[in-house]
């Protein structure tokens, strides 16, 4: 038998998902649901993910010519940021390069489809890529994706995660999700966010996570009987555990998606004066007592 054939590269994918540990997968998990409760809510959400994407894509295409060409003449190009942006990349490249190992050696590949890693891949891609035009698009669209690492370093699911450093991985990801986009913010430029009153790209956010989800994911998850971010039944650590969990998830996370970035832009532009004032006040020569 070959090497590459398709039996092994698709055990590479998924053979090694075990559906004994709780909401993992398999029968009994791709079942939690009953085919037309998931076909209604599957028509309801696509429907509102498309709306969502068009009518976000129409405001956007209005607001952000001149936008985009303002923060490009204002782009720094200084050799310490390139320093700074360059090490950044190869701790982010190692620590997904280590996350991918894990995944290989545990025949999970598939698990990489899931959203947190999808942002950090489109986070890598950031700092990799020269100032542009889709850098810009990027940047905005995954500060308002990093609800999901919120929710996996509250309600972590490491019960599947048995090699040795595997959980300490995972933590380490979900904090650099929120290091690379804070690190973008402080070089500003093209990394500069949208005003606080637009809510126009976090709702086009919103759109493409439904679509993903609703579409690719659950598709994958029916097919292989993978459990990819909780599409077929709800995590061991959903507080909202039940027959409802998706439109559960669906609402508090809509809320999330939308608020969850601009708190995160808030919480930058706030905190960058203290710290700057507090750096100011330590630098003052200590006044002589005579």
């Amino acid at each position: 038998m070959s090497r590459y054939s398709l039996h092994n590269l698709l055990d590479w994918m998924y053979g090694g998902v075990d559906p004994s540990f709780a909401g993992n997968g398999g029968p009994e998990c791709a079942a939690f649901l009953s085919g037309q409760q998931r076909l209604l809510e599957s028509v309801v959400f696509l429907s509102v993910g498309i709306v969502e994407i068009l009518l976000s894509l129409w405001k956007l295409r209005q607001l952000h010519l001149r936008d985009l060409e303002s923060h490009l003449l204002q782009q720094p190009q200084t050799k310490q940021e390139s320093l700074g942006k360059n090490v950044l990349l190869v701790v982010l490249c190692l620590i997904f390069g280590l996350e991918m190992g894990f995944k290989f050696a545990t025949r999970t590949v598939i698990y990489l489809l899931n959203p947190c890693h999808v942002v950090t891949m489109m986070q890598i891609f950031l700092l990799a890529c020269p100032p542009c035009r889709v850098a810009m698009i990027l940047f905005r669209l995954q500060m308002h994706m990093l609800n999901g690492a919120l929710l996996a370093l509250l309600f972590p699911v490491v019960n599947t995660r048995l090699l040795p450093f595997e959980m300490e991985i995972y933590y380490i990801q979900h904090v650099m999700l929120y290091v690379v986009p804070i690190y973008l913010l402080r070089k500003g430029g093209i990394y500069t966010p949208e005003p606080l009153c637009n809510f126009w790209w976090a709702l086009l956010s919103t759109g493409f996570m439904f679509v993903y989800h609703f579409s690719i994911l659950q598709i994958l998850g029916l097919v292989t009987e993978v459990n990819l971010n909780n599409m077929l039944c709800p995590a061991v650590s959903d507080p909202f555990y039940g027959r409802w969990y998706r439109i559960w998830a669906s609402g508090h996370q809509t809320v999330m998606t939308m608020t969850h970035g601009k708190l995160v832009i808030l919480l930058f532009y706030s905190a960058v004066p203290i710290f700057k004032c507090s750096m100011d006040l330590l630098r003052l020569p200590a006044k002589k007592i005579d």
